[in-house]
């Protein structure tokens, strides 16, 4: 069998492969402490649910515009304003199957062999590969703990060649769960534009903030930023409804008209059900948003000190997302039975095989030190993953 050129040159998710590992053993089983998967452990909140339920019993079953209805897009349009301070026109929103689903979009409108997509590392696994799909190439800049694992407006200006067609920002970030300051936003876009780059702007985590971290969009500095930017975002990850694949793009006209050709070819609407019940999301859900992103800051601030308390582990202390990134460097070139830790992707199947605790790799996201651990899950079950992961290490020699 010939397969295309493109579909070799991307990888398979290492999130939803080590999820799934964990889910097989499960299932056979073994009592194994699932922290890879990057969706909020809470229940979709009942009035999502409910406007769900009444758009089957009223019929809302068929097909809709290919990008969205227009009572969902004027519910995003509203939520931009009221929340972000960014106004939009219908002509500017386009709904796809998720946030992912709008960033591949994306890409396969804008770019083409020879183009350059500077990222962050530590990234998101799925950025690059996307990238690669559409012919481009990603330019990796890396970020280290000590900066907070964000990018510099200096990085940014030496990684600029001819090629270079856009800069693509995640913040909050996953997995890192940093997060950038207003002032750190408008210094990098004022880079973007003074290189003529688009701005991509990933904000599907930011609701999920803590200790009063003011959230901004990096579209709401100004008219000029605003048509040079492109914001990704969706109800995944706020509101619980990862399942219900509904993420959103806001940009200029021209671009989201391109990407509506593109998608009434693919998948034509996403679920008429699932945009009805987002409509109730963004308008009618900001306790339930309280009330879980209140549970992630107490899971944060016990996950970060027990992680502290493990000799050798050091970790950033996230202001967003719900996700720790912490270094476990200091394990490599140990030892257990004969095999030796030599990276992330060894030392998360020795966690894996021997501390029955399920962390993603952290050379998955472009930092091999880390690993990645969700605290998407009780209280109970992070301190029970942790105890097993310093028993664990123990026993590296």
């Amino acid at each position: 069998m010939k397969f295309s050129k493109r579909i070799q040159s991307i990888q398979p998710s290492m999130t939803l492969a080590i999820d799934a590992k964990a889910k097989e053993l499960r299932a056979r089983g073994v009592d194994v402490l699932g922290f890879g998967a990057g969706e909020p452990d809470f229940d979709t909140p009942a009035g999502i649910k409910r406007a769900g339920i009444e758009a089957i019993e009223q019929n809302e079953t068929h097909y809709t515009p290919a990008g969205g209805t227009d009572l969902l897009k004027q519910s995003i349009l509203d939520k931009l304003k009221r929340e972000n301070g960014v106004n939009y026109e219908k002509n500017q929103i386009l709904v796809s199957c998720g946030a992912k689903h709008s960033i591949f979009n994306l890409a396969q409108v804008l770019w083409e062999e020879g183009d350059e997509i500077i990222i962050p590392a530590p990234y998101w696994v799925s950025y690059p590969e996307i990238i690669r799909y559409a012919g481009a190439q990603p330019v990796i800049i890396d970020t280290t703990e000590d900066n907070e694992f964000k990018i510099t407006s200096d990085q940014v200006t030496a990684a600029v060649t001819p090629n270079t067609r856009a800069i693509l920002i995640n913040s909050p970030s996953n997995p890192t769960g940093t997060a950038y300051t207003r002032k750190e936003l408008e210094s990098i876009a004022e880079c973007a534009l003074r290189h003529n780059l688009l701005i991509i702007s990933d904000e599907i985590y930011e609701k999920i903030v803590f200790d009063g971290f003011v959230q901004s969009s990096i579209a709401a500095l100004d008219k000029e930023v605003q048509e040079n930017c492109v914001v990704i975002n969706g109800v995944s990850k706020s509101y619980a409804m990862t399942g219900w694949r509904i993420g959103y793009i806001a940009a200029n006209a021209d671009i989201v008209k391109q990407i509506g050709k593109l998608q009434g070819q693919s998948t034509s609407n996403p679920a008429s059900i699932s945009q009805a019940a987002s409509i109730a999301a963004l308008n009618e859900s900001e306790v339930d948003v309280k009330r879980m992103v209140d549970e992630f800051q107490k899971r944060r601030n016990a996950l970060f000190d027990w992680l502290l308390d493990i000799p050798g582990v050091t970790c950033y202390k996230p202001v967003g997302s719900f996700y720790t990134f912490p270094d476990f460097s200091a394990f490599y070139g140990k030892s257990f039975q004969g095999k030796t830790v030599r990276g992330s992707i060894t030392l998360a199947e020795f966690l894996l095989e021997e501390g029955k605790v399920a962390l993603v790799p952290g050379i998955a996201f472009g930092a091999d030190n880390n690993l990645r651990m969700a605290f998407a899950a009780s209280m109970d079950v992070i301190r029970q993953g942790v105890e097993r992961i310093a028993e664990a290490l123990t026993r590296l020699q």
